[in-house]
């Protein structure tokens, strides 16, 4: 009898899209969905890059380098200076969204049986690439009443053993759209020195920061050998179908080895580089117009969230996400009853289960991921649902038994 492998029996199905067949099955009823489920933006992606594309003189679509085309590799060099990140274009490795760049940097860092710790919550898919590289995340909780703030730093002392290799943070993070302050990062550093451990730093979002300062693991001073840059610029620029993203390090041994799994898989998408290129020749001011939209939106989405009825949500100081906690039983169930069985005004909303980016088994059952990447008015149309829908809900936990179970935790 054939069998799969146990690494894709183990793969974990992802928490953002494992719904996706209900929010069909929803449409072909006629009901609208606001997706506020994944960091998919509504901001239109800038006409200039689409028309480096739409311009560019092809005769043959080539290979690139597999590090990328150097020309953008160069132009990138720029774009990291102006926010205070010194590399050459020769650190630069051009990779096919973040998402490989993370997975590289997993291969060329991690031996299978090695242990990474994460921040819990955190962003789903580094389990999947964890898998992927047989590597064992080793999760540290961050609570919602700090904000999801960085754990005290003997919380990561706790779990270090001779298999811990790496440290892996996202700032403005996803899902919790906390921003780690100069302190907290200075935290890390001093314990990845200490301990001699890589720092993977997930900067998808530095563009949008709200409250407080942009740090970057690559304005640490004393930890270049230390540091694996994942970026991209899907969410920079709202353009997450070209898969275009960036592994940035100093340190020459990772960047030799994630080059021979770049050489495998041959180069990054030839277009979108022309894309990534021609976005770096965009102005600072760009950024106003959407950081000021994420702005209200968050303002909006929190305000409202925190009005209802049993719900409390944070406010997250950077990239557009937030996660709140509602009064609810299990936040699979509520999620996936939300398109099966509810609406309101023909419409109905979906968002992404807390459990799903927790290491640890049991934790985000009452909480859920929202993405604000819908204009004002879907926004608030998505929260009158979301309100009707506790108030609706079968599984409604009532508030004092909601506090009380917190505290018995």
């Amino acid at each position: 009898m054939l069998t799969i492998s146990n690494r894709g029996q183990q793969m974990p199905p992802s928490p953002i899209r494992k719904l996706v067949p209900y929010a069909e099955a929803a449409k072909k009823k006629g009901i609208k969905v606001y997706h506020l489920n994944i960091g998919q933006p509504d901001i239109e992606t800038p006409p200039a890059i689409m028309d480096a594309v739409r311009n560019a003189d092809i005769k043959v679509l080539e290979y690139s380098h597999s590090a990328g085309n150097e020309s953008y590799r160069r132009k990138l060099v720029q774009y990291y200076k102006s926010v205070g990140i010194d590399v050459s274009h020769d650190q630069i490795l051009i990779t096919t969204g973040g998402s490989e760049a993370i997975m590289f940097g997993f291969f060329a860092c991690l031996n299978p049986g090695d242990e990474v710790i994460i921040p819990e919550p955190f962003y789903a898919n580094y389990n999947g690439f964890a898998c992927a590289a047989g590597v064992t995340v080793v999760p540290i909780t961050s609570r919602i009443e700090t904000g999801f703030a960085l754990p005290p730093i003997s919380d990561f002392e706790k779990v270090i053993t001779h298999r811990t290799k790496a440290i892996i943070i996202c700032s403005p993070n996803n899902p919790t759209g906390y921003l780690y302050s100069r302190e907290e990062m200075e935290a890390l550093k001093k314990i990845c020195v200490q301990h001699n451990l890589y720092l993977f730093s997930d900067e998808a979002y530095r563009e949008f920061c709200y409250d407080g300062e942009y740090v970057s693991a690559m304005h640490l001073e004393g930890l270049d050998q230390h540091v694996v840059l994942m970026d991209t610029i899907s969410k920079r620029y709202s353009a997450c179908g070209a898969r275009i993203g960036a592994l940035v390090t100093k340190n020459k041994d990772v960047y030799d080895a994630a080059m021979k799994f770049a050489q495998a898989r041959l180069s990054p998408p030839g277009l979108a580089q022309i894309m990534g290129e021609a976005a770096v020749d965009l102005p600072a001011s760009y950024f106003d117009a959407p950081k000021a939209e994420y702005v209200s939106r968050r303002n909006l989405l929190v305000s409202r969230l925190n009005a209802m009825d049993g719900v409390y949500c944070p406010n997250p100081g950077g990239a557009f996400y937030a996660i709140a906690k509602l009064p609810i039983d299990d936040s699979d169930k509520f999620c996936q009853w939300l398109l099966q069985d509810f609406s309101y005004n023909n419409a109905t909303v979906m968002l992404a289960p807390a459990t799903g980016f927790y290491g640890t088994a049991g934790l985000g059952k009452n909480e859920v991921r929202l993405a604000y990447v819908l204009n004002l008015d879907a926004l608030n149309a998505a929260m009158d649902c979301l309100e009707k829908a506790l108030d609706e809900y079968p599984g409604r936990v009532a508030t004092g038994n909601l506090a009380a179970a917190e505290a018995n935790k």
